[in-house]
């Protein structure tokens, strides 16, 4: 068969919860991630099979050093600690984590007992660092009031966008993701004319409408997050979610796929630093990145075929049961595939 995907490409949800951990010493805790890697598609089908139409998935991804400790060699190519970015009055931070999970689902409720199942499953052996809970805000807007994700490819251009493939074959069918926490500072963006958000965002406020590049500047974020290679666009995808308390700390939590790190740290790069130097995102001057992490999302079949007591990858990534993903892998259908629980996965 195929290398599946994990649920990369999933359908935009209402709900989300985002867990990051580290892996505590020892040799016992990468054991028992390892033991939950082989069983975490039966845990998502038990825990989705009580509200089918909700649309529960979740995406594991892990990250460069955990990689050394769980798996060993080989190593996906482009694996790597999250980059940090300074710059003047700007700083994408990098924060500790070994592990990401991506929850999600139309109602919390799902998400809740997932979180709460694999953290039950992992015990001791690991240490939450950070845990954020996210919403859909109205009609798929951030706090800052604007839509966010309308570039998001679709289809087979999702697919192309985030799975890799013969560029490092041992590894088709997985990915990588790039996370961050951004708080905001709403009293100073709300202070701002809607005109002048809008000069910052590149899009209109209401309609969701791309400004023209006559009334565009060249710092717009959605200017200085667009890359493009020899003539073409190279997408990623997003699912951010806005988070927070009413009274507390809110913002927006960004979560972006792609089939190359390189895409999304260069967009951060143009952010942060500018492009030319100098000319960065405004919208950094109201929004502070608080974490910073990178992991590699190996495929479903990847995870099936992890045993407890196998420390290394190289029997997985080379198992004569799997094949590589074809470039024309088609979207889910959302079919939860409620069988045994060992049973295939769905495309997601």
């Amino acid at each position: 068969m195929s290398s599946l995907p994990q649920p990369v490409n999933a359908p935009l949800t209402r709900a989300a919860l985002f867990l990051v951990a580290t892996i505590n010493p020892g040799d016992d805790p990468p054991a028992r991630v390892r033991s939950l890697c082989g069983d975490l598609a039966s845990l998502v089908r038990a825990v989705g099979f009580r509200a089918m139409d909700a649309g529960l998935s979740c995406v594991l991804g892990i990250g460069s050093d955990a990689w050394d400790r769980l798996f060993g060699q080989p190593r996906p190519v482009q694996l790597h600690p999250f980059r940090e970015i300074h710059a003047p009055g700007r700083h994408a931070v990098a924060t500790p984590g070994d592990l990401l999970f991506h929850i999600r689902a139309q109602h919390f409720d799902l998400c809740f007992e997932l979180g709460t199942q694999i953290g039950t499953r992992l015990g001791d052996a690991v240490a939450t660092v950070d845990e954020v809970h996210g919403f859909r805000y109205f009609d798929a807007r951030d706090l800052l009031g604007f839509v966010d994700g309308t570039e998001n490819p679709t289809g087979q251009a999702a697919i192309d966008a985030t799975l890799i493939g013969a560029e490092d074959a041992a590894f088709a069918g997985g990915s990588y993701v790039i996370v961050q926490k951004y708080l905001h500072d709403l009293a100073g963006w709300n202070a701002l004319p809607s005109e002048d958000q809008e000069r910052i965002i590149g899009r209109t406020k209401l309609s969701d409408i791309e400004l023209d590049d006559v009334a565009k500047p060249s710092s717009a974020h959605n200017a200085l997050t667009t890359i493009v290679r020899d003539g073409k666009e190279i997408k990623n995808l997003r699912d951010n979610m806005p988070f927070g308390r009413a009274t507390g700390e809110f913002g927006t939590y960004f979560i972006g796929y792609s089939r190359s790190p390189g895409t999304i740290e260069q967009m951060l790069e143009n952010m942060f630093i500018g492009k030319p130097p100098g000319n960065y995102d405004r919208l950094l001057d109201f929004s502070r990145a608080v974490t910073g992490g990178l992991f590699f999302v190996p495929s479903a079949t990847f995870l099936d075929n992890v045993t407890a007591n196998e420390p290394t990858a190289s029997k997985v990534a080379a198992s004569p049961e799997i094949e590589r993903v074809p470039s024309n892998i088609p979207v889910s259908d959302g079919s939860l595939r409620i069988g045994s629980l060992k049973g295939k996965h769905a495309h997601e």
